[in-house]
C-alpha cells in the first residue's frame, strides 16, 4: 500500500507551500461558497456585465483574503493537518448553507451540541454522501498525496511575504473601489458571514462556547420564591389541571385556522378552542426558544446563560403546590425539567408508536396522558401542570411526522434530502405533519374531557416555526433579526372544559378577545401563572393576558 502511495506521489507535480496555500485559498473562497455569491449576487444595486464584475471581485476579494491567513498559518510541518481540517468543516458546513440555506451561527451550533443521534440521522442522505464523497473526501485524499516541494527557509518566507503583500494590494484596491457598495450590503445583512465556509463553523463555535456554552457548577438561582395561590379550591370547585404542549416545528400559516387554503385542521376546527393567530417565537430554534418561553424573561431581555441556572416556570408552579409532569417525545427539554418529574413511556406504549431506531409517533402522547391519568389515585386532589414536548414537524424527514392515514395531501416527499423534491411534494409532507399535530392535539382534549376529578385545561404553542424552500431556505435557526415569518410566526390556541370556562368565565372571556391581537411566546410565564392562580412578583404584567380582566377575575366564584 505504502509503495503504490509512493508511486502516484512521483507522478505528480511538487508543488511550493505557498502554491498549495493559494489553490486551497481558491478551493475554500470559492469552491465551497456558491449559495454566498449568489446571495451577494441577489443583493448587489448592479446589473448586467457590472454585476458579473461585481461578483468577480468578491471572489477575489474572499480567495485573497484566505490566502493571507493561509501563508501566514500554514507550514510545512503542519500543511497537510491543518489543510484538511479546514477542507473537512468548510465541506460540510458548506452543505447545510449551498443545499439548505442553512445560516451558520452560534444557534447552530448549540442546536448540533444539543441534538441526538435520531436527528442526526434524519439529515443523513444519499445527496449528503454524495456531497461528502465529492467536496470533502476528494480534496482531503489529494493533498495528503500532492508532494510538497522542499525550498530553503529564506525562499519560503520570500515568496510567503510576496504572497501576503499582492493579497493584501488587491484586496485594498477592490475593497476600496466597491467600498460603498459592500458597507451597505453587510450593514444590512450581517448574517452573510454565516454563510462563508469555512470561517462560520469556526467562528460560531467560539461564539458558542465563549456565549452560550453552559457553564458548570453555577449556583441555581432561585425565582419566585413569593410564588402562591391567590385563591384555592372552594367548596364544590375541583383543583386545576392544565396540559401544555410544546410543538415542534409548527408554522402559523400553514394551520387552515389561520386561513391556510388547505384543510390541515379538520379535528380542531370542530374543538371549542381559542386560537391566537398573531404569535410570534423567542427564536428560531428549540434550544432558544424552549428555555427562553419558560424563562419569565422576555426575547428582548432573554440571557441564555441565567436562564441555565435560574428557576423558571416549571419550578415555580412547582413551588406552590403544583404537581409537574414532563413527558418528551423529542430530544430533551433543554433544562427547564430538571427539577421537576420526568415521565418515562412505559415499553407497551413504545412498542406501540416507536419504530426500531426509537423515533416515536405522537400519538405515544395521548396514550401517555391516558395512562398518566388512570395512575393518579383517587383521593389525590393535587393540582397538575403536564408539559408534552412533540416531535412535532421536525425536519427534514417530514414523512416520518405523520401517519399513512393522515397523510391526506400527495404527492409527498419520502426523503431527507428536501431540496431534491419538488416544492408541491414537499409542502404536502410538511402540511400532513400539521394535520397528524392537528388529530393529536384533538385527542389530548377528547381525553381531558373524560377527566371528571379536575377542571381542565389545554394550551398549544409551537416553539418555532420552519422553512420549506421560501427565498431558497430550509428547516430553521436563521438569525431572528433577518429570520423569515415561516420560522417566527407560530400557532398558538388554548382549550378549556366547560367547568373550567364556569368557575372562570372573566378569564376565559378575556383570552377569547385577544385571539386576533398581536401576542408572543413572552405572554407564556406570565399568562399560565395567572391561569393556574399563582401569585407572584415576578410576574411581568404587561405580558399577563390576563392582566387586562383582573379585577373581574377577582370576583369570580
Amino acid at each position: 500500500m505504502l509503495n503504490a502511495i509512493h508511486k502516484i506521489q512521483q507522478k505528480l507535480p511538487q508543488l511550493s507551500l505557498s502554491q498549495l496555500n493559494l489553490i486551497l485559498s481558491i478551493w475554500l473562497g470559492l469552491g465551497l461558497n456558491i449559495a454566498f455569491y449568489q446571495q451577494i449576487q441577489q443583493l448587489t444595486p448592479y446589473s448586467g456585465g457590472k454585476a458579473g464584475l461585481f461578483i468577480a471581485a468578491t471572489v477575489v476579494v474572499v480567495v485573497a483574503l484566505y490566502n493571507v491567513l493561509m501563508q501566514l498559518v500554514q507550514w510545512r510541518w503542519n500543511f497537510k493537518i491543518l489543510a484538511n481540517v479546514l477542507l473537512i468543516i468548510g465541506g460540510l458546513s458548506a452543505y447545510f448553507v449551498n443545499s439548505l440555506g442553512v445560516t451558520i451561527t452560534s444557534d447552530q451550533v448549540q442546536n448540533m451540541m444539543q441534538t441526538d443521534i435520531k436527528e442526526v440521522n434524519d439529515l443523513i442522505s444519499p445527496q449528503f454522501f454524495i456531497w461528502v464523497f465529492g467536496l470533502v473526501i476528494v480534496p482531503v485524499v489529494v493533498t495528503l498525496l500532492l508532494p510538497i516541494r522542499t525550498e530553503a527557509l529564506r525562499t519560503v518566507l520570500g515568496k510567503k511575504a510576496l504572497n501576503i503583500v499582492l493579497s493584501l494590494v488587491v484586496m485594498a484596491g477592490l475593497l476600496f473601489v466597491y467600498f460603498v457598495d459592500y458597507a451597505a450590503i453587510f450593514r444590512e445583512h450581517r448574517d452573510l458571514k454565516g454563510m462563508l465556509s469555512p470561517q462560520n463553523s469556526i467562528a460560531s463555535t467560539f461564539s458558542y462556547y465563549h456565549k452560550k456554552a453552559p457553564k458548570k457548577n453555577l449556583p441555581l438561582v432561585t425565582y419566585g420564591e413569593d410564588a402562591h395561590f391567590v385563591n384555592k379550591s372552594s367548596q364544590g370547585q375541583l383543583p386545576k389541571m392544565m396540559v401544555l404542549v410544546v410543538g415542534e416545528t409548527a408554522r402559523a400559516e400553514s394551520f387552515s385556522l389561520n386561513g391556510y387554503s388547505k384543510n390541515t385542521n379538520p379535528e380542531l376546527s370542530q374543538q371549542n378552542i381559542i386560537n391566537f393567530s398573531q404569535v410570534s417565537s423567542c427564536g428560531t430554534a428549540t434550544a432558544v426558544s424552549v428555555p427562553c418561553m419558560f424563562s419569565g424573561m422576555p426575547r428582548t431581555e432573554y440571557d441564555e446563560q441565567l436562564a441555565g441556572h435560574r428557576e423558571g416556570l416549571l419550578d415555580i408552579a412547582q413551588r406552590a403546590g403544583y404537581k409537574v409532569t414532563w413527558m418528551d417525545n423529542n430530544s430533551g427539554c433543554k433544562g427547564t425539567c430538571t427539577r421537576v418529574e420526568k415521565y418515562e413511556f412505559p415499553e407497551k406504549l413504545k412498542q406501540k408508536w416507536c419504530d426500531a431506531e426509537g423515533e416515536c409517533f405522537d400519538g405515544i402522547l395521548v396514550d401517555a396522558l391516558k395512562d398518566y391519568l388512570a395512575a393518579i389515585p383517587k383521593d389525590d386532589h393535587s393540582p397538575r401542570l403536564i408539559v408534552l414536548h412533540q416531535i412535532g414537524s421536525h425536519g427534514p424527514a417530514y414523512f416520518k411526522r405523520s401517519r399513512p392515514e393522515f397523510q391526506k395531501f400527495k404527492p409527498t416527499c419520502n426523503s431527507n434530502a428536501i431540496q431534491g423534491c419538488t416544492s408541491t411534494a414537499l409542502i404536502n409532507s410538511y402540511d400532513n405533519s400539521i394535520v397528524y399535530t392537528d388529530h393529536v392535539l384533538s385527542e389530548l382534549m377528547n381525553t381531558l374531557k373524560t377527566t371528571t376529578n379536575y377542571q381542565t385545561g389545554l394550551w398549544y404553542l409551537s416553539d418555532h416555526g420552519e422553512s420549506t424552500g421560501e427565498r431558497g431556505l430550509y428547516l430553521h435557526g436563521s438569525p431572528y433579526a433577518i429570520a423569515p415569518t415561516q420560522q417566527t410566526h407560530v400557532p398558538m390556541l388554548m382549550w378549556f372544559s366547560q367547568d373550567w370556562q364556569k368557575h372562570n368565565s372573566a378569564e376565559y372571556n378575556c383570552l377569547v378577545a385577544q385571539k386576533g391581537q398581536k401576542l408572543s411566546q413572552d405572554n407564556l410565564f406570565p399568562s399560565m401563572l395567572s391561569l393556574l392562580g399563582i401569585q407572584t412578583q415576578v410576574i411581568d404584567e404587561k405580558n399577563n393576558m390576563l392582566q387586562q380582566c383582573a379585577h373581574t377575575a377577582q370576583s369570580r366564584i
